[in-house]
């Protein structure tokens, strides 16, 4: 491999590497610091009050939209609201329904589990998750042709948060699955954005003058990581 081609992969681990601290820095801790989608954010808020108060697990969520526009963040916070473990995998690190059984059983009661891009889930991995959002089991088969059987594993209870950039993608029994609801995240008011940049900007102990935050903003394409970034 040339000097340039090491170049090239050591500056996009960088980059990717900055990103994620960038990500980690930025990213809300609590309801009131997350700004914007405030019709998400009710809606949210009152399934994990009623959930709370019938001693449930919060149902199965999913969210779509364009990319960086909070999703993600959204999914952390519910994990922080309801004090819940959260395990994160996206639908292409799912390639086996192997994969996905070994996700489902070592889930602990009550856990959080979000998969993103999960429009990239393929088929037959997808119809497993069915039973398991719908009724907490896990059929498995074991053997081939005519000798094959069907077991039914039983799952500890859990909340499934899904993510997507492409909600056509997804199947319409998958989608009917997440009871707790389907929200769109709706692009950011500039107003909105100058403040998301206000707050990453203390965070980040650099000084900005309203008119560089409304500079930054009109640039942003309505989208907080862009501005962010």
């Amino acid at each position: 491999m040339s000097s340039k081609n090491n170049k090239e992969i050591e500056e996009k681990t960088a980059d990717k590497a900055e990103d994620s601290f960038l990500d980690q820095a930025l990213r809300p801790l609590q309801w009131e610091d997350y700004i914007g989608q405030k019709h998400i954010k009710d809606n949210v808020k009152i399934l994990l009050k009623a959930a709370k108060e019938r001693g449930h697990i919060p149902e199965h969520i999913l969210f779509y939209g364009p990319p960086g526009l909070g999703k993600t963040t959204l999914a952390h916070l519910i994990a922080r609201e309801t004090g819940r473990q959260m395990k994160v995998t996206s639908g292409p690190a799912i390639e086996k329904v192997g994969d996905l059984a070994s996700i489902l059983t070592n889930l602990s009661s009550g856990d959080i589990l979000f998969i993103d891009e999960i429009h990239r889930l393929n088929k037959m991995i997808e119809e497993i998750l069915y039973p398991a959002m719908e009724s907490g089991v896990l059929d498995i088969i074991i053997g081939k042709g005519p000798s094959a059987r069907t077991i039914q594993l039983d799952l500890p209870p859990f909340t499934l948060i899904a993510a997507t950039t492409r909600v056509a993608l997804i199947s319409s029994p998958l989608r009917s699955r997440f009871s707790g609801g389907v929200f769109r995240l709706e692009f950011y008011s500039d107003k909105e954005i100058m403040e998301i940049v206000e707050r990453s900007s203390k965070l980040l102990k650099i000084e900005l003058e309203q008119e560089a935050l409304m500079e930054i903003a009109k640039r942003s394409r309505f989208t907080p990581r862009t501005a962010n970034y």
